[in-house]
């Protein structure tokens, strides 16, 4: 069975129009006498996109009940056995009901696919997994509901449905998209004019990385390896020297002038490891290429230039920047071309771009030769190369009679052999002369003299002689190479882990030294910090560390500049040069990880003085008004009765006695909320939790006198387990949800205050149908003096969801807002149940409904 294709419209931004778009392609295809259905479609009552389903045939949807409300999904197996041959289903990122069959709606599109259907689907680019966190950072809305990129990618089709930013807009001005009551709200948060730029930028941004991949795909599929210039790409070389950062940086300034141009850092490592780069530069220079926006890679070539163009072609590459040339100008004369003059020659249609640099032309710095054996194997070869010819001569002297010279001088060869493989160069050297020597006075003719009869002889002693030296050289060659691939990967294992370490406290500096001490074999590690001319220990590891760079073997500079005033000091050993490459990086990473815990710890520090200094300024704010306006009211109330030129009726004075009663207790519940919250901060609430029945709980509430006259509808079921709280701050917290739902539910539909059990736990939801608030502001309403609402903001200093999140996370709860089906707001109190016997009798509160 073939798998069915698969096509998306993505969306700039919501109401742009891609669910229209997606009937209309629907549409088209019905008129050609294709099979389609509407698996799911969400016309978020708008009349246009409605009005596009008509004559569509609807598979009907799936009811699932969850926590007493209807929830409606796609069928799949009503979509699966009725096989269309195209089925259309909106809102690909939508997160099924519990108790579907998948989680995600994009997986039940999977199965479509694989049973052969064909699917058009829809979602909007802050969707996509890749952008969440940049959706989030622009918007501020975290997506709770997204789809991996690699299922977008993988469709057939993706077509992006944009618009202008004005023009999205005004269409949510004249209400094609929200209801009227929600698009100020809207214009004024998610839909600025800035945002929707934003994501217009990301989602375009995308799809030409979709393309870009369809491109590459073609070429590959028709191996075409010529340049096509559809879109800047620049590839800077890297050779792990001190001028990488110019280059990069030149690269960088190309590519931003094409305006949208890709960057790509390429290092071209010799499968011998003989590259001279310097790790510690090559890591800057990454970090560096990925702030730019880059993307770092290193690559195996023997032949730096035509791994570097192979590179170059296989991305697609425009541009290549290289710097000029290290060596001595007069180097080409000896050794041919360097690398820029044989990449420019074999470019062909690739622009080619040499940047001059401080280190140009200076050379390379000549590698200090260092032995590859160690010294007791040095010794060992040249014991054998002092007595294995004394030896060979004697043993063909015995035979000499049934050998030729051509089998000594073999033998001999085979000495030096094994020689150089004990001993090295030395010895095997030592071994060649000796037995040039043997062989020319005991086995030449004539004998016994160091006389050469004969020129082949002779020619067979100097071939010998040049054999023997070339061999012992190759030998020792490859056992140098050997050794310093064996550092190579141990050194790469050590900075590996070291890059992988964590850093977020002491106890990893501590750690870092340890690993770093234990690394190069010393008896201590101590980090230490110059401050005001006196050296300060922040970390050490090891026994008896140095509490000064005067009493160490060796002092690693750890901070940057000629002074540092960060060091790590060293005991134990001195370094050979090779460890100095992973000491430079292990006291950079150590350097980093002290800047990294200090900027944490001021981080922390100043969080709470932050958080201070907004509550103080919020605070102040509110007083202006909120503490103002009742003690006002009950002043002109009090002035009033105080008057004694004004003559007051009876029931004046009594309706003057209440709004100055009303004041007071506004005024009262005021102080009382700002003294909660300011014991919420502080830690110091008593708190006393014991079994509790929800059901007198709520009874208690519904008596509170702020909320007495407030109808409610009631759904507590028979033999509801008690909860684990404290029953007096837990009736605070349902008036407060209770008056706040009250304020903003229609007047013909009461709040609604329902109970359940869900497994170890209790759950408290007031539901109101009111207008709601959007999703990326359910967060701030928890916090103090937010007031957010669609028509009541001139009320309450709006400390109340703040109270009382605080006190239900005070007794081991939560307070969760969510959206109520149908639209409104659902305020769902969850805490766990109680083991124990409730302290009190349950109430009837089915009866008390009002």
């Amino acid at each position: 069975m073939r798998r069915g294709r698969l096509r998306v419209y993505l969306g700039a931004a919501p109401g742009v129009g891609k669910t229209y778009a997606m009937l209309g392609e629907a549409a088209r295809r019905a008129e050609r006498g294709t099979d389609v259905v509407i698996g799911f479609v969400e016309t978020h009552n708008r009349p246009q996109t409605a009005a596009m389903t008509e004559g569509l045939e609807v598979v009907p949807r799936r009811e699932v009940l969850y926590r007493g409300t209807r929830l409606e999904e796609m069928d799949l197996d009503a979509v699966l056995a009725r096989t269309p041959q195209v089925v259309l289903v909106d809102e690909l990122a939508h997160t099924n009901a519990p108790g579907s069959r998948n989680e995600k709606r994009w997986q039940d599109v999977e199965e479509l696919l694989a049973a052969g259907i064909d699917v058009i689907s829809t979602v909007n680019v802050q969707h996509l997994e890749s952008v969440n966190d940049v959706v989030e950072k622009i918007t501020g809305v975290p997506q709770r509901e997204t789809v991996p990129d690699a299922v977008v990618r993988a469709a057939d089709q993706v077509e992006l449905i944009d618009m202008a930013a004005q023009a999205l807009r005004r269409r949510l001005a004249h209400g094609n998209v929200y209801a009227p009551e929600k698009v100020d709200a809207a214009l004024a948060n998610y839909f600025r004019e800035g945002n929707l730029t934003a994501l217009r930028e990301l989602a375009l941004l995308w799809v030409a990385d979709k393309v870009d991949e369809a491109l590459q795909g073609y070429r590959r599929r028709h191996d075409i390896t010529k340049t096509w210039e559809t879109r800047e790409r620049v590839v800077v070389a890297l050779t792990g020297g001190a001028e990488g950062e110019q280059l990069i940086r030149r690269a960088a300034r190309i590519a931003a002038r094409s305006g949208a141009g890709d960057l790509l850092a390429l290092h071209v490592s010799r499968s011998d490891g003989l590259t001279g780069a310097d790790p510690l530069h090559l890591s800057r220079q990454r970090q560096l290429v990925e702030s730019l926006g880059g993307s770092y890679h290193q690559v195996l070539g023997d032949d730096v230039p035509e791994a570097l163009l192979a590179f170059a072609r296989a991305e697609n590459a425009t541009q290549l920047v290289l710097g000029d040339s290290r060596r001595r100008r007069w180097a080409d004369s000896f050794t041919g071309p360097g690398t820029a003059t044989r990449t420019i020659r074999a470019s062909g249609d690739i622009d080619v771009h040499i940047v001059s640099h401080s280190h140009a032309g200076r050379g390379r710095r000549l590698p200090v030769v260092r032995g590859s054996l160690s010294g007791r194997r040095r010794v060992q070869g040249y014991v054998l190369a002092a007595l294995l010819p004394v030896l060979l001569t004697v043993l063909l002297l015995v035979v000499d009679d049934r050998l030729n010279l051509a089998s000594d001088v073999l033998l001999f060869l085979v000495a030096v052999v094994a020689v150089a493989l004990v001993g090295g160069a030395g010895p095997a050297l030592v071994t060649a002369v000796v037995g040039t020597f043997a062989l020319n006075f005991f086995f030449t003719p004539p004998v016994r003299t160091l006389t050469i009869g004969a020129t082949n002889n002779a020619l067979a002693l100097v071939a010998y002689l040049l054999v023997a030296v070339m061999v012992s050289s190759v030998v020792d060659l490859a056992a140098r190479r050997t050794r310093q691939a064996a550092r190579a990967v141990a050194e790469s294992h050590v900075l590996a882990n070291l890059a992988a370490t964590p850093l977020t406290g002491s106890g990893d500096l501590t750690e870092l030294l340890e690993r770093f001490r234990e690394s190069l074999s010393l008896t201590s590690v101590a980090l230490l910090e110059k401050d005001h001319g006196t050296w300060a220990t922040v970390s050490t590891a090891g026994t008896d560390p140095a509490s000064a760079p005067d009493g160490a073997d060796v002092v690693v500079p750890a901070g940057t500049g000629p002074a540092a005033s960060t060091v790590l000091a060293l005991r134990g050993r001195a370094l050979a040069p090779e460890d100095t490459r992973v000491a430079s990086a292990f006291a950079a990473r150590t350097h980093q990880a002290l800047q990294q815990i200090r900027l944490a710890e001021e981080a922390a520090l100043a969080a709470p003085l932050a958080e201070a200094n907004r509550v103080r300024t919020a605070l102040l704010a509110a007083v202006g008004h909120d503490l103002r306006t009742p003690l006002a009211a009950a002043k002109a109330v009090v002035s009033g009765l105080r008057a004694e030129d004004v003559a007051i009726g009876e029931d004046d004075r009594r309706e003057l006695l209440r709004t100055a009663d009303d004041a007071l207790d506004t005024l009262a519940g005021l102080v009382d909320s700002l003294l909660d919250l300011s014991r919420l901060q502080a830690g110091v609430l008593p708190v006393h939790l014991s079994p509790t029945l929800v059901e007198d709980v709520l009874a208690g509430a519904l008596d509170d006198v702020s909320v007495a006259d407030v109808p409610v509808r009631l759904d507590v079921p028979v033999g509801l387990p008690p909860a684990l709280a404290d029953a007096a701050l837990l009736e605070r917290v349902v008036v407060n949800l209770l008056a706040n739902a009250h304020r903003y539910a229609p007047s013909d539909t009461p709040p609604l205050v329902g109970a359940s059990a869900v497994a170890d736990r209790v759950e408290i939801r007031i539901v109101d149908t009111g207008p709601g608030i959007p999703a990326d502001d359910y967060e701030r309403v928890f916090l103090p003096f937010q007031r957010l609402g669609d028509h009541d903001n001139s009320t309450g200093v709006g400390l109340g969801l703040a109270v009382s999140r605080g006190l239900v996370e005070a007794m081991g709860g939560t307070l969760d807002p969510q959206e109520t089906p149908g639209g409104g707001l659902t305020m769902v109190v969850s805490l766990p149940a109680a083991t124990g016997e409730p302290t009190g009798p349950a109430l009837g509160i089915r009866e008390r409904n009002r």
